[in-house]
């Protein structure tokens, strides 16, 4: 299949806008130049549109196999096409969870059969995620898994989680962590400070991130590991990172839209859409985020999907779920609060949720518009008002704190291996 898509402003990997046109041949893209004959081929036409690599998420929950109650592989990559997100990544806490090469193999190929969109494995670190013992890191690297994580699980075994960063070095992929000591935050629902206080609920601490946050930082330093700190959710965690990167500590770390766009204040009159984990923190916190996605300090944005039931949000606080549906808004929130706002350009969006994410997880070729790279791209209006209704998400999981809202900035064609999986309602 051939298809040119044209007049569309494309940002390329050297974060270049150019007005260019692009022929996609296949699965690839053929030929970057300012005027195509189509030659009869089907267009697209970009007109007012910038043309993106398929944004990588490297944070989300799929949930399949053993939860599809909650989400499945077709609804969780049918969500992430209307995203804009052409690769996501399969966390390890499924049913079975993903600690051996059997599972490794399943889940890849029954994503071929059934995902919209790329989906890379990550395996688990532990054994079943219970953070007891090392699980088969080397037989799922020789599976195909692109990183070893617990989800959003923390090692809490100093000494195991040491000995998981001296091992994984052998094989070069990337450790991922969440930073949560729970002898700290055990039993807490939102960040300890003044909403915990004024609606009598238990807090979980900054500590309990940032202590986890030094100690891997340590353990990276002295093996060498390729580590990446997943969910950074305050001003402690950004300023222990900045310190380890000025010291040449080879870390990488991401947060998700929630932690640079909401605070706390959500959580006022008990909203159970404003429980997640991290739990959202406060404006001196989100202003420190800004800052280190600014300067660089955070490398990636991630999704940080974490589907629930419906049920399940609606409880009372303390026994209502942590998660968040956010496949079909990262983006358009992440340019409405930052780019708009012109902290950031879209061309450093753009390295954040497609360039960084590829690099760390050697996907190189799914982050680039160029001649022989994937044809993995999204077609999207700046322009465009996009009112967030969680109605209509595709996802299994119709709740989103930003429900209601309407933002600056659209997703309207997403193109994964050079056929169109979603088409916005034009």
């Amino acid at each position: 299949m051939i298809m040119v898509i044209k007049n569309g402003i494309v940002i390329d990997s050297g974060l270049k806008e150019q007005k260019m046109d692009i022929m996609v041949q296949n699965e690839s893209i053929i030929e970057v130049a300012p005027d195509i004959d189509e030659g009869g081929y089907p267009v697209v036409d970009a007109s007012g549109c910038y043309v993106l690599p398929g944004f990588i998420d490297m944070n989300c929950e799929i949930c399949d196999p053993g939860y599809e109650n909650i989400e499945d592989l077709t609804t969780a990559t049918r969500s992430a096409a209307k995203g804009g997100f052409t690769s996501i990544t399969s966390q390890p806490t499924t049913k079975p969870v993903v600690d051996n090469k059997t599972v490794v193999n399943y889940i890849i190929s029954r994503s071929a059969k059934l995902s919209m969109v790329n989906v890379f494995v990550y395996g688990s670190m532990t054994t079943d995620c219970a953070g007891s013992s090392m699980a088969e890191i080397g037989e799922m690297v020789n599976a195909g898994i692109v990183a070893i994580s617990d989800g959003g699980k923390c090692v809490s075994d100093a000494a195991l989680m040491r000995n998981i960063m001296r091992y994984s070095s052998m094989f070069d992929i990337p450790v991922i962590t969440a930073c949560n000591d729970e002898s700290l935050s055990a039993g807490g629902v939102v960040n300890a400070g003044r909403v915990a206080s004024a609606y009598g609920l238990k807090g979980i601490p900054r500590d309990a991130e940032e202590i986890m946050v030094a100690r891997n930082i340590v353990f990276s330093e002295n093996t060498g590991c390729k580590l990446h700190i997943s969910s950074v959710s305050t001003k402690g965690s950004v300023y222990l990172i900045r310190q380890a990167k000025a010291r040449g500590v080879h870390i990488t770390c991401e947060t998700q839209p929630h932690y640079f766009t909401l605070s706390e204040d959500m959580v006022e009159g008990y909203n159970t859409l404003a429980k997640v984990l991290p739990p959202l923190r406060t404006k001196e916190d989100i202003e420190a985020i800004i800052e280190g996605l600014i300067d660089g300090t955070i490398d990636v944005i991630s999704s940080g999907h974490t589907p629930k039931t419906i049920e399940s949000k609606n409880r009372e606080f303390d026994s209502a779920s942590f998660g968040i549906s956010s496949l079909e808004t990262a983006f358009s929130v992440s340019y409405d609060a930052l780019v708009s706002t012109g902290k950031i350009t879209i061309g450093n969006l753009i390295n954040k949720m497609s360039t960084m994410p590829a690099k760390i997880l050697n996907l190189e070729n799914k982050s680039t518009i160029s001649d022989g790279s994937d044809a993995d791209l999204v077609i999207f209006s700046a322009d465009a008002d996009y009112h967030i209704n969680p109605a209509s998400f595709a996802s299994k999981a119709k709740f989103s704190p930003y429900g209601g809202k309407t933002i600056k900035g659209q997703v309207k064609y997403t193109i994964v291996g050079g056929e169109m999986v979603y088409i916005a309602d034009l």
